[in-house]
């Protein structure tokens, strides 16, 4: 028999302002045990220096969260120059000096143009998250473990300037997933003969979800707290489950198709149902009849609905 889940139900994605100084995995386990859920995961680690957008998802938001992983993404962070350091950031132990050359903010625009925009190709750092052999680089680079790391090809969209000083450069970059912001630091550094490590790294947006849209640990556990003495715990839940984005929140954009309650029903007995709609990799879908989202899936050139991932529950809430 299959031990039971701890923890109640809960589907859906809370968008967690990760403080510094905490792991990913540490903060998502205070905001599962904040909601009592039975199922939680994060999409897309933070290093312990890094803060901002860290999506949470729960229950059914979790078949989503390779949408997020794979999702654009947008940082801000401050490039120290000038020091380097074995982690490329500023946790990391310093490992070379040098005097920072004078610079001039068209000479950083170009460079940042020539080397860092468009499709470029990155080295991860070997204290990234990258996993070699089911074990992320970071722990083998702590236990002095050293292993070829291949380069990869990532898109940076667009970086911005926001400041210039003598030896600090604060960069707002819109990237590709997969995209090591203190890779973009360190060979900066490189190309200015100085070098460089990650002083400041935030991340505003992922996907669909923006900045304004995150709430902090402290607000969250505040609004978990009793609001008066006899309050009881459903309310507390309540108030604590209207902070949840749906579960699907994060493919928002994606055509909707609909189906009448016969095809839903085959659909849901994994028979593909026949649509009108173009073909598309992928798609919503929706009972029309009901309005209940049921999952995501792809309609291929002969018109079939084929699903992807379906809800495991039939009692879904309706989709926005």
């Amino acid at each position: 028999m299959a031990r039971r889940r701890k923890g109640r139900p809960v589907d859906g994605i809370f968008l967690l302002d990760k403080p510094q100084g905490v792991s990913s995995n540490g903060i998502l386990q205070r905001v599962k045990r904040i909601y009592d859920a039975a199922k939680a995961g994060h999409t897309g680690a933070l290093d312990p220096l890094a803060t901002g957008m860290l999506p949470i998802t729960f229950g059914e938001a979790t078949k989503f969260s390779q949408f997020l992983l794979d999702a654009n993404k947008r940082y801000i962070t401050t490039a120290k120059l000038g020091i380097r350091t074995d982690t490329s950031d500023a946790d990391g132990e310093v490992i070379a000096t040098a005097d920072v050359p004078k610079l001039e903010l068209s000479e950083l625009r170009k460079l940042l143009d020539q080397h860092f925009t468009g499709e470029i190709e990155q080295v991860p750092s070997m204290y990234s998250a990258l996993k070699h052999q089911g074990q992320p680089l970071y722990k083998l680079a702590r236990a002095g473990k050293t292993v070829e790391v291949k380069p990869r090809r990532v898109t940076v969209f667009q970086i911005d300037i926001l400041d210039l000083r003598d030896d600090e450069v604060d960069l707002d970059i819109r990237c590709s997933k997969g995209t090591y912001i203190r890779s973009i630091v360190e060979d900066l550094g490189l190309l200015l003969s100085c070098g460089a490590h990650v002083k400041m790294l935030r991340r505003l947006d992922s996907g669909p979800y923006r900045a304004e849209q995150m709430l902090t640990i402290d607000q969250l556990e505040s609004l978990a707290a009793p609001k008066a003495d006899n309050e009881s715990v459903e309310s507390i839940q309540m108030r604590l489950d209207a902070l949840l984005l749906a579960p699907w929140s994060a493919i928002e954009d994606a055509p909707v198709v609909q189906l009448d309650q016969l095809a839903t029903e085959r659909l849901l007995n994994g028979i593909a149902a026949d649509v009108s709609a173009a073909p598309c990799e992928l798609v919503r879908i929706e009972n029309g009849t009901t309005g209940q989202f049921l999952g995501i899936g792809e309609v291929t050139d002969e018109g079939k609905l084929k699903s992807k991932r379906l809800l495991s529950t039939q009692t879904a809430p309706k989709s926005f």
